[in-house]
């Protein structure tokens, strides 16, 4: 003969149940909501101040460098 199933054994059951739904449910809005976002969502900007923005730099702004300015040394000491 079967042994009788509590009440309590019913309700862990049915709690466990739901949160197995309630989980797949989240899974599925996870995998939709991933596929929404292009690259070009993903990208992030430096403004010249270092702050980061959503929005590409004005190339009009641009300073140019002159390149021969730029010192790829450390001078030397004078020693005494």
């Amino acid at each position: 003969m079967a042994k009788p199933i509590s009440s309590n054994k019913r309700e862990n059951e049915k709690k466990k149940q739901s949160k197995r739904l309630e989980k797949q449910k989240k899974k599925e809005e996870r995998k939709t909501e991933g596929k929404s976002r292009s690259f070009e969502d993903m990208i992030a900007y430096v403004d010249e101040n270092g702050m980061i923005t959503s929005t590409p730099p004005d190339m009009s702004k641009k300073e140019d460098t002159n390149t021969e300015e730029i010192r790829i040394s450390t001078p030397k000491k004078n020693r005494i």
